[in-house]
């Protein structure tokens, strides 16, 4: 099964998180399918938190992607946010 989930990168009391797409017997922070995006629960400021291709990820769910309950969770937040304009 695939699932679309979580890898921690940053280093210690300083996390980030790329969102990535990858078979479940795989480790955590090991080989993936591809990266759909990144979160930093850190971010302050003008610092970008989060951002998720979500084309990409509906690609993957119609292929059959479980996303993981925190994944979830940032995919209604990135939908719920509002897409910059194109300069």
């Amino acid at each position: 099964m695939v699932t679309i989930r979580l890898a921690r990168g940053g280093s210690k009391k300083n996390p980030y998180y790329y969102v990535t797409v990858a078979d479940h017997h795989r480790a955590h922070t090991g080989k993936f399918l591809e990266r759909v995006g990144f979160y930093n629960p850190t971010a302050r400021g003008k610092e970008e938190k989060l951002r998720i291709d979500l084309e990409r990820v509906k690609y993957w769910q119609g292929h059959g992607a479980q996303p993981s309950p925190r994944v979830a969770t940032l995919l209604k937040e990135a939908a719920a946010a509002p897409v910059a304009a194109a300069a």
